[in-house]
């Protein structure tokens, strides 16, 4: 669990999960980005959730490693910084944890269909 405060009432703990909700949902809002779900390169990646998205909280330190697929004609460079300041300010914005690091690892080039 991560504590963010300690308050009069008591203490406010957010669980991983949570960071990793909130994660998915950020990525799902970049366009031409989309989370790798229950896939076997995941799991060769170490990735043993199959949500694409991975948390690892130490000590206050929150790193996020997304697994995605990125759409052909996508500009990488550019969707990948817009896909981790997305992360950023929705983690920001709903629980007010600034994460220390966030990797965007594309395993896989989508083509549109016809």
């Amino acid at each position: 669990m991560i504590e963010t405060k300690k308050e009069p009432l008591g203490t406010v703990e957010i669980a991983p999960i949570v960071i990793e909700v909130i994660a998915s949902i950020a990525v799902s809002e970049v366009k031409g980005v989309q989370l790798v779900h229950k896939n076997k390169s995941l799991e060769k990646l170490g990735v043993k959730n199959q949500k694409g998205i991975k948390v690892d909280v130490q000590e206050n330190a929150i790193k996020i490693d997304a697994y995605c697929i990125f759409e052909y004609g996508t500009q990488i460079s550019t969707t990948a910084k817009q896909t981790q300041q997305s992360i950023k300010n929705a983690l920001i914005n709903m629980t007010a944890l600034e994460p220390t690091e966030i990797n965007i690892h594309i395993i896989n080039v989508k083509f549109k269909e016809n």
